[in-house]
């Protein structure tokens, strides 16, 4: 698995990222062309080297004529639609932009379609996001991993006044994010930067198991007298036999419920799930005054804490939950099909240390059973030999591209299953004005 590690030591902006991506590797030209494509008058996009605390860096400037636009959501939607963006590209900037939009609608009490941006609706916070779309784009990397992040102490003037760091709409997009103390007095995460890490980084932690291809040194404006004022990307690939994490973090939503049907509950863990709950449990408890209740447990990635809370909200209508952050030890998995004489079925094989596993999808092997009418245990029991028997270099294969967000079956050639311990002889087919955007990107202390 191709990956990306994200340094964010003195923090994270969005010429840092961009510069950082180019040094990485990502052709400067590329990007400048997909930045042409929005048909921005006047803007130039110039890269320099330069030195941070003695350590070589990339540094970009982005030259634009003077302007004190300022645009609603859909006006920056509408920059990005006439541009000349590859799907992926338009789907990255659109969500950091909205990234943004959201966490500013919440701290001012508003919605996203009204929020009215400011400096990051101006041209060279665009610029920088597009930029770091089209880059991370470009990179080709499979998951993007980052350390903690510092926020930086202090405080900083922004559009509405003097405010403490992190800001407002920048504490509100780090929700979720495991944050760390770096004592120095400035801005070191800006919201452009948290929105990126939002939507771009997969997992937090540190730096894992891999061969580095290329390493990227992006440069903020000012100088610090005691480190390198840079974010750094490594990239490269996970070391054969590492598969990806062993640990990693995830919170763990509770709220006890005493008035839900279990029609009601039975939808809400649906939804849940199909909107990235790694995990939904329903606990019979026993609450005050001898009431039978269910706790609604929810194992989540921290990214995705903050939607999955409002889903508990709306179809529960709790007045509360909990929220703790766990740590968690997980095998290496991937999905494969394998064939037995049933039909296909999907199997997850998983590793943690030398021991691995095989476990059939129960979903498969009760479509086959009842399909041909046969007992459920001989489809489990055929499914599990088959994955059993699966080629090492095919099952080392499949782990190496280890992926905890998505367990969808892997481009692997099919394992067969040819025992005939069983009798059965069957056939199968095989054939705004109320809130707004602090975005300070361009004033703060990575600031161009």
């Amino acid at each position: 698995m191709r990956i990306a590690y994200l340094d964010c030591s003195t923090g994270i902006s969005g010429d840092m990222t961009v510069a950082a991506l180019v040094d990485a590797g990502v052709p400067a030209s590329a990007i400048c062309d997909g930045i042409a494509g929005l048909g921005l008058p006047g803007v130039r996009l110039e890269f320099h080297e330069v030195m941070r605390c003695a350590f070589r860096a990339r540094h970009l400037k982005i030259q634009h004529p003077e302007q004190h636009a300022h645009r609603h959501l859909a006006d920056i939607e509408s920059i990005l639609d006439r541009g000349q963006l590859t799907p992926r590209q338009r789907q990255l900037a659109g969500s950091i932009f909205r990234e943004i939009a959201k966490a500013e609608a919440a701290v001012h009490g508003t919605t996203v379609e009204q929020i009215h941006f400011h400096e990051v609706g101006a041209i060279d916070s665009i610029v920088d996001i597009v930029a770091a779309a089209i880059g991370f784009d470009l990179l080709g990397v499979d998951q993007v991993v980052s350390s903690p992040v510092p926020t930086g102490r202090g405080q900083v003037r922004i559009a509405h006044g003097i405010c403490t760091v992190p800001t407002p709409g920048t504490a509100e997009l780090l929700k979720g994010m495991p944050l760390v103390d770096v004592p120095i007095n400035c801005e070191l995460t800006t919201p452009t930067g948290a929105a990126i890490l939002k939507v771009i980084v997969d997992r937090f932690g540190p730096l894992p198991a891999m061969s580095i291809d290329s390493i990227g040194h992006g440069a903020g404006s000012r100088e610090f007298s005691d480190r390198a004022n840079m974010l750094r990307i490594l990239v490269g690939e996970l070391l054969e036999g590492t598969g990806g994490p062993q640990s990693d973090e995830v919170l763990v939503l509770e709220t006890n419920l005493d008035d839900v049907s279990g029609e009601i509950l039975a939808y809400a863990r649906q939804r849940l799930l199909e909107s990235g709950a790694l995990d939904v449990c329903a606990i019979p408890i026993q609450m005050k005054k001898d009431r039978s209740a269910i706790l609604l447990q929810v194992i989540c990635r921290p990214n995705d804490a903050e939607r999955l809370a409002e889903i508990i909200f709306r179809e529960t209508e709790t007045f509360g939950i909990r929220h703790t952050r766990w740590q968690r030890w997980i095998r290496r998995r991937a999905k494969v099909e394998v064939q037995t004489r049933f039909g296909p079925v999907a199997v997850k094989l998983g590793r943690f240390g030398t021991g691995e596993i095989c476990t059939p999808e129960f979903e498969d092997c009760a479509r086959l059973a009842r399909q041909l009418d046969v007992p459920l245990v001989e489809v489990l029991r055929a499914a599990r030999k088959a994955g059993e028997a699966l080629p090492p270099d095919m099952v080392q294969a499949a782990l190496e591209l280890f992926d905890d967000s998505s367990l969808s079956p892997k481009s692997l050639p099919a394992a067969s299953d040819h025992s005939h311990d069983h009798s059965h002889d069957h056939s199968h087919d095989h054939s705004h004005d109320h809130g707004h955007d602090h975005g300070h990107d361009h004033g703060h202390d990575h600031g161009h």
